[in-house]
């Protein structure tokens, strides 16, 4: 019989989503810097260059990796010769508490992005709980903790069919991967569950993220089983369809697939697929009754030594005073920097503002969005002398609905963000001779870096979600979307595609 202490568990789940905020499990590092080496697609290789370089700032520094801190998602197994010292908690309650004091931490502050109420108020719970707990008896005398804290842009991108027992597994994640668009942050790890029932193969598929990289290995020796011949296939033809980093075309749209599998009824084949994005963030523990885990730091010389600089046709641009004019010479692709002023704003914002238009009030005083550019974000509290937390781009896809009103209603020039737009939004951006502008999911530490000035200008209750104004200084962008409504995430997997295709065709040759 082993005894846990109570404080043991909660201080090491605290310890452990503090240790995950700021370092990348280091075998996702070593994929990504493999993939680095081998993309021929630029606009993809200086996307995992900015990854590459903010994962080791981030472990440098020790702040989070992306602005979005995750949802926390914890696997328990704890041994049937357990016993806790104290039964006034329970394993949910000590998961919280332990989340409650990570995401609260003065030192390291993570965003607080869970709201109650998710159907009505979505009120925030202001310290990130509660968290998603999965509790197993098992034989043994140890308690085993797998936790992670799930962005939300990949947990959205969350698939799930109830196929055929005929019906082939491979064939429906390639003919999916590509309606996920690019919001989940690729390259990227897929976790695939098979069998049981729809919500085991939920869990199965959450699981097996936590497994570590090592797809490489398997090619080495080889398949053994059905299971590994399965993610096999779906590694080479995922990476085929030339989806690649953040969306933009290249050779790596996925560094491993991990697939876990229970039976299930003869009738059915139930399967969920769970991306991973470029900010994977997970780690495993044991407690044997000897006190907290002890999670050893990874040394910061096992991180690549990856340098990006900007090309000579980068255009250097001041947002104060740009015009439809100026913005129209920009073209698909381009690398731009941009200094100047710029408003932030996400989901709650935007609901905000159409309630505000909608009814006549009209914006809130101080908001002005004519010929300036907006900033999908929700950036992590500032520490020290920081002006700001780490800031990363999210979703932009999310803020399709309200695209054409702030462009027709509000006289803004432009949109920053990540992923693709949709077709409706393409074409109003086109109508409008607007722009919309990338920055690079995952890179939230670097990308911090170029704000220079922060403040709180409305719906400061909203916190995270509330309208910023940053000042900024070379905040490096990619042209996503011109003004001709040509739009990178539509070019770029395809040219690629076909690039892979003639590859391919030359090998075989």
């Amino acid at each position: 019989m082993t005894i846990i202490k109570q404080q043991d568990f909660i201080d090491s789940i605290e310890d452990a989503l503090q240790y995950i905020s700021f370092y990348h499990p280091l075998d996702f590092i070593q994929a990504l810097e493999t993939a680095y080496h081998k993309e021929q697609s630029q606009a993809a290789k200086d996307a995992i260059a900015q990854i590459l370089i903010n994962s080791r700032m981030s472990a440098e520094g020790h702040r989070p990796i992306c602005q979005d801190t995750g949802i926390v998602t914890c696997f328990v197994k704890v041994g049937m010769d357990v016993k806790w010292d104290k039964t006034d908690l329970t394993v949910q309650q000590m998961v919280d508490e332990g989340t409650r004091r990570a995401y609260t931490n003065p030192d390291n502050p993570l965003r607080a992005s869970i709201v109650a109420d998710p159907a009505g108020a979505r009120k925030n719970t202001k310290d990130n709980t509660p968290a998603v707990v999965h509790i197993d008896l098992v034989p043994g005398d140890q308690v085993e903790v797998m936790i992670a804290a799930k962005g939300g842009g990949s947990e959205n991108k969350t698939k799930m069919v109830m196929l055929n027992p005929s019906d082939s597994i491979a064939d429906w994640v390639v003919k999916t991967l590509p309606t996920m668009g690019a919001g989940w942050c690729p390259p990227g790890m897929l976790g695939i569950g098979i069998g049981g029932t729809a919500e085991k193969a939920g869990v199965l598929a959450k699981e097996s993220l936590m497994d570590p990289v090592d797809i490489q290995e398997l090619i080495d020796r080889g398949p053994q089983n059905a299971e590994e011949e399965l993610r096999l296939e779906i590694y080479e033809r995922a990476n085929k369809l030339g989806i690649g980093a953040q969306g933009l075309g290249g050779l790596t749209t996925v560094v491993d697939v991990k697939i876990k599998s229970v039976p299930t009824h003869a009738a059915s084949k139930p399967v969920v697929m769970i991306p991973n994005c470029a900010a994977t963030r997970h780690v495993h523990f044991h407690l044997d009754g000897s006190g907290p885990a002890d999670l050893t730091p990874p040394k910061l010389e096992e991180w690549p030594e990856v340098t990006w600089e900007v090309g000579d046709n980068v255009r250097r641009v001041n947002v104060d005073n740009l015009t439809k004019e100026d913005i129209g010479e920009w073209k698909t692709g381009e690398t731009v920097l941009l200094s100047g002023k710029i408003l932030t704003g996400r989901d709650a914002a935007h609901k905000r503002i159409q309630q505000l238009l909608e009814s006549g009030e009209g914006l809130p005083e101080g908001v002005d969005f004519k010929n300036k550019f907006i900033y999908y974000v929700g950036p992590v509290d500032a520490v020290g002398d920081e002006v700001v937390g780490p800031a990363g781009p999210t979703t932009a896809t999310r803020m399709d609905k309200f695209t054409e009103m702030m462009l027709s209603d509000t006289g803004l020039l432009g949109t920053i963000g990540k992923a693709e737009r949709g077709p409706a939004t393409v074409e109003s951006i086109k109508n409008h001779k607007s722009v919309y502008l990338m920055a690079v999911g995952g890179a939230a530490y670097l990308v911090s870096k170029a704000i220079k000035k922060s403040r709180v200008v409305a719906f400061e209750e909203l916190g995270m979600e509330a309208i910023y104004e940053f000042e900024v200084e070379d905040m490096p962008v990619t042209v996503a979307v011109d003004s001709s409504g040509e739009s990178a995430h539509v070019t770029g997997p395809a040219i690629w595609q076909a690039k892979i295709e003639e590859l391919d065709a030359k090998l075989k040759a």
